[in-house]
């Protein structure tokens, strides 16, 4: 346990609805909630110039014996070959927030999304409106996890918010580029910016490394979103904030702003729609998406407010800033996602949280789909949608409010079960790793895997 080590609070697995949850069921200030089945048996926090309070921490992608985590700074390297003492192995500073990473081979790909003097990892800030301005993708060589060597960096409209990686053939990688946000004074980042950029990775010779396409996704201009005020109101669609690819299905799910899309994806240098979907009365924003491992289940996030809003509380209800379950119906290019209900933690938060759906992943068991996720400040949930209709919580892990008298973006902003273990790269307490025990998902435990972008998801039991 690191220095910001808590005290644990065992509270009960009772679903209590944020509306009738007494302020006594909230944990404390630097306190942890948790279900008995959830093990916190470790925590590291930030290092170096990853540790101030404004260098959030953010995704994850793991190869081998080690974790990559995300922030704003740079990444952090992790050897988490013993889940209970975990290592920090090396710290990359280097700039541009996200810092969202996905993995190929020896090749690590970072999303740079906000605007810099240059490619570099000694790059300052610069006006998005200045034309020599740069974002996009940065890519690594961690053939040597000790020492990440820089490669090349492509630039790509509107930045990079996040990135998909997505396998191709004969020793290629495609890496789909999401953003958005577009402004006509941007100059690279115009509107109606209704596209993805694909770059096409040769993985022994990263440096030629280029972006080959930009393909439109919603040629009619996608959810022309509403008027209604911050943070409840749905954004139009102007580019996608997060894509899901699963390859051995050749599917993709795109959370897209006001619209959540199923894609096909057999020619990856050619996506294309099947079907779209639309929840203007509850969903704000089309944060993530992720698959069952059957691929006939996808769930959608809503990131109400933007991640920074305590929208887990009585006041916006269970139906808001919540997971959306979709079954995939239907065969071939006839398929359609259909609504069969919403998910959201079943916990109130104070109003100093932020919280609201965020980044998770499957744990594998055969039969079931649960998958464990993060909620920022609403900290982590182990959840069962093997009944579309009906999910339900069967584990959890949480902190009491970052301050008491303010609100500051914290929490846990990716959680993810990898071989056995939950990682969650917390914004501000840094890696914590989880273990469950509980017989609805030990089986999980059996399954292991030697990489995993869980925007590329594989299949866990072909």
């Amino acid at each position: 346990m690191g220095s910001l080590a808590a005290l644990v609070v065992a509270v009960s697995t009772a679903l209590v609805a944020p509306a009738t949850a007494a302020s006594a069921d909230i944990p404390g200030r630097d306190e942890i909630a948790k279900s008995p089945n959830m093990h916190h048996l470790a925590n590291i926090p930030k290092q170096g110039p990853l540790a101030p309070e404004t260098a959030y921490g953010s995704d994850w992608a793991f190869k081998g014996k080690y974790a990559y985590g995300g922030n704003y700074e740079g990444f952090t390297v992790y050897d988490i070959s013993r889940p209970a003492k975990p290592k920090v192995v090396t710290v990359v500073h280097c700039p541009g927030s996200q810092n969202d990473v996905s993995i190929a081979g020896n090749l690590l790909f970072l999303s740079t999304d906000s605007s810099r003097s240059d490619d570099s990892c000694k790059s300052t800030p610069k006006p998005v409106t200045d034309k020599s301005a740069w974002e996009g993708i940065k890519i690594f060589d961690i053939s040597n996890p000790a020492a990440p060597a820089y490669v090349k960096a492509i630039e790509t409209k509107c930045g990079s918010h996040t990135n998909t990686m997505v396998p191709g053939k004969r020793g290629t990688a495609y890496i789909y580029v999401s953003s958005y946000n577009p402004d006509s004074t941007y100059p690279d980042c115009q509107p109606p910016h209704d596209l993805i950029s694909i770059i096409k990775v040769p993985l022994k010779k990263p440096a030629d490394a280029t972006l080959i396409k930009e393909p439109v996704l919603f040629p009619d201009g996608g959810n022309p979103g509403d008027n209604l005020p911050y943070p409840e109101g749905t954004r139009a669609t102007s580019g996608c904030h997060d894509l899901t690819a699963y390859p051995d299905k050749d599917l993709m799910a795109g959370a897209c702003m006001g619209d959540g899309v199923l894609f096909d994806i057999s020619n990856p240098e050619n996506p294309r729609t099947i079907n779209s979907v639309r929840d203007d009365k509850n969903f704000a924003f089309w944060h993530s998406a992720t698959f069952n491992n059957r691929a006939n289940k996808v769930v959608f996030t809503d990131e109400l407010g933007g991640g920074s809003a305590a929208t887990c509380n009585a006041t916006i209800g269970m139906e808001k800033g919540a997971n959306a379950i979709y079954d995939i119906v239907g065969k071939g290019d006839k398929r359609k996602l259909r609504f069969r209900s919403y998910y959201k933690i079943p916990r109130a938060n104070t109003d100093t949280e932020n919280c609201v759906a965020h980044n998770g992943s499957l744990i594998p068991v055969k039969g079931k789909d649960i998958m464990v996720q993060a909620w920022y400040q609403g900290g982590i949930s182990v959840w069962d949608f093997t009944d579309s209709r009906k999910p339900k919580e069967i584990g959890f892990f949480e902190r009491g409010p970052l301050y008491d008298d303010k609100l500051v973006l914290a929490g846990s902003w990716s959680a993810y079960y990898y071989n056995g273990y939950i990682y969650s790269n917390d914004i501000q307490k840094g890696l914590d790793v989880i273990d469950i025990r509980d017989r609805r998902t030990d089986k999980g435990k059996r399954v292991w895997l030697s990489e995993l972008n869980t925007q590329t998801q594989p299949d866990y039991f072909d």
